[in-house]
């Protein structure tokens, strides 16, 4: 596979550079919006096709189980069979699933179209990631995409539940799905024009030689991913101590254990172990890890409030999160500026001590709250904060990656985000449930034990946000240069083996 070179001067202040950015930036919208979108639809969608109260879960982590269980799988293929490639092949698969599920007639057409859109958004993602970080590679072209890039993960996942809402209530919770395929054709049309082949050779005997793909590798990895995400998703409903949860978090944890095995032996890794090596990578992904349980958590539980005990309609749940869209938004632009003076590791632990403060502020929330007084504030506060984590995570997870690496480390951060987000619901589900099961039964009043099972979740989640914080401290303080321009730095060769930079 050929690297692009390191560029000499801006593309990003081309015409066609600005364009390029905005076509990658349309991809992680698209994969991020659908993590969240069809959470304020799920009321209609249980009414429309009769789903039970245990499946209509699996509306939301279906996509979740799949696109987080599939990344690793997405990124090595990235960098070995072709970006644009895998960036079109899953594009076509997300749209024809979006299809699928917008015209499903029962709850299993609707599961397997998310299911399907999973696995699109696992080849599209890193594919568009890695695109990113090999084609804007000059000085502050770099801070500048990876701050769109990491905006974009941020608006996106907060604006897939004022948009869903706001069609549901309008049109009706098909369109959720629907709205997806205007912009998978988009996305076709930029990706055969404007994005560069990164493995121009063909397929077969004369391109890539599949004799040397990780095959075992592929598969131990891709199940321990699977078992992970799906045991993590399932906890709140079948209990952490129950005998399911435990033996696949167990079969998740052995595959993984024979996967790192496997990779440590392999001649040709899928994921070459020496990236971990990479300084400051490991604790980048980490903080994805813990901030996402903490942020995505956040956002689910206040959603339930607002609907539950507020009374909000899905469409006036969905706007509340405007100023929310809109406050990241800016963070993440003043953050990427920040970055080229600071680094990256003051941007990330000050927006996550920042978005801490306001989780725990919102945990105060009242039984009889009003949105200007109890939710605004608080909100305002989180999304100034996880706009600059975002932004500086994003950037601190691809410095010192090699450009041969590029889609591999793409899907690390991204997986990273969808187990965070996994992980969080699993642990603060079962805290809210428990304590409000334990109020119900003591005759306390349905909407003040909802509330208190809240306050607690969000108390967690913001200490989950501050323990982000802390881990990154050990992240890269990068201002955004490329592995090119770092030396003295170990990394990962093409063939798995360490070599040295500079």
């Amino acid at each position: 596979m050929t690297d692009p070179p390191l560029a000499t001067s801006s593309f990003l202040a081309t015409a066609r550079g600005k364009l390029v950015l905005a076509f990658l930036c349309a991809v992680a919208f698209l994969d991020f919006l659908d993590t969240s979108i069809v959470n304020v639809a799920l009321p209609s969608i249980a009414r429309d096709l009769h789903f039970s109260v245990q499946n209509l879960q699996w509306v939301l982590s279906g996509y979740i189980v799949t696109y987080g269980g599939f990344l690793l799988l997405g990124g090595r293929l990235a960098d070995l069979l072709g970006r644009r490639r895998m960036l079109m092949t899953g594009t076509a698969l997300f749209g024809l699933a979006s299809l699928a599920g917008g015209l499903a007639q029962n709850s299993g057409m609707l599961i397997g179209g998310r299911l399907a859109q999973g696995l699109g958004a696992a080849l599209m993602a890193p594919a568009a990631l890695s695109l990113l970080t090999t084609t804007f590679s000059y000085g502050t072209d770099r801070v500048k995409a990876l701050g769109a890039w990491g905006a974009m993960a941020g608006i996106s996942s907060i604006a897939g539940v004022a948009l869903g809402g706001v069609i549901t209530a309008s049109l009706s919770w098909r369109w959720v799905l629907f709205v997806n395929l205007p912009v998978c054709v988009a996305v076709l049309a930029g990706a055969s024009r404007l994005a560069v082949e990164s493995n121009p050779q063909p397929f077969g005997r004369r391109g890539f030689d599949f004799s040397t793909f990780d095959l075992p590798g592929a598969f131990l990895g891709t199940g321990g991913m699977l078992l992970l995400v799906f045991g993590l998703v399932r906890a709140p409903v079948t209990g952490w101590g129950a005998g399911g949860t435990i033996g696949v978090l167990a079969g998740a944890a052995a595959l993984l254990a024979l996967f790192a095995f496997n990779e440590a032996r392999s001649r040709n890794p899928l994921v070459p172990v020496a990236i971990f090596r990479i300084k400051g990578l490991p604790a980048a992904d980490a903080t994805q890890v813990i901030g996402m349980a903490g942020f995505y958590s956040a956002f689910f539980f206040l959603t339930l409030y607002m609907q539950n005990v507020l009374g909000f309609s899905p469409a006036r749940a969905g706007l509340a999160y405007v100023p929310v869209a809109a406050m990241v938004a800016v963070a993440a632009g003043a953050g990427t500026v920040l970055i080229t003076k600071a680094g990256t590791r003051p941007l990330i632990v000050g927006g996550a001590v920042i978005a801490a403060g306001g989780v725990f502020w919102l945990s105060h929330i009242p039984v009889a709250g009003h949105y200007w007084t109890d939710l605004f504030p608080g909100l305002v506060v989180m999304a100034f904060g996880l706009g600059g984590v975002f932004v500086g995570v994003q950037t601190a997870a691809q410095a010192g990656v090699p450009p041969r690496l590029a889609g591999l480390a793409s899907s690390l951060i991204n997986a990273s985000f969808q187990v965070g987000a996994a992980l969080g619901l699993a642990i603060f589900a079962a805290v809210a449930t428990s304590w409000t099961s334990t109020l119900e039964a003591a005759h306390v009043a349905r909407p003040a034990a909802l509330t208190d099972g809240f306050h607690r979740a969000l108390l967690l989640s913001s200490i989950f946000i501050l323990a982000a914080a802390v881990i990154a401290l050990r992240a890269a303080n990068t201002r955004g240069e490329p592995a090119s321009e770092i030396t003295g730095i170990t990394v990962a060769a093409s063939d798995g083996k360490v070599a040295e930079l500079g």
